[in-house]
């Protein structure tokens, strides 16, 4: 079980190196697009924290922060929400974009230092 909670925390870390990577290699860019990579991370990130959720509970010697994961649920959900409906657009709006990076920020801000 502690080998299957760590697979899926480095997936999880991956899938948030290709939704951070994807929006901050644009960052100088004068036109900004959802790249695969963004729409990908931020799936990846979605279906492997409910699984490391799962595990976690699952495992009887530990328990999470519902509140915390509820918080990290719904800002993953709008970024994979937001990365969906403007995947196909060859351009995203500079709003937009910039929102996509504070949300992605503020998730990492929440697993980090939400005790």
């Amino acid at each position: 079980m502690e080998f299957l909670r760590h697979l899926l925390l480095f997936i999880h870390f991956v899938g948030l190196a290709s939704l951070l990577g994807g929006l901050l290699v644009q960052m100088k860019g004068p036109e900004r697009r959802i790249q695969p990579a963004i729409l990908h991370g931020s799936l990846t990130q979605l279906v492997s924290g409910v699984l490391l959720v799962g595990v976690i509970q699952g495992g009887l010697d530990e328990s999470v922060d519902n509140a915390k994961i509820g918080v990290k649920l719904v800002v993953v959900l709008v970024i994979t929400v937001l990365a969906w409906i403007n995947r196909r657009k060859p351009t995203i709006p500079p709003m937009l974009y910039f929102g996509l990076v504070a949300l992605t920020l503020l998730n990492v801000l929440v697993a980090v230092f939400w005790r």
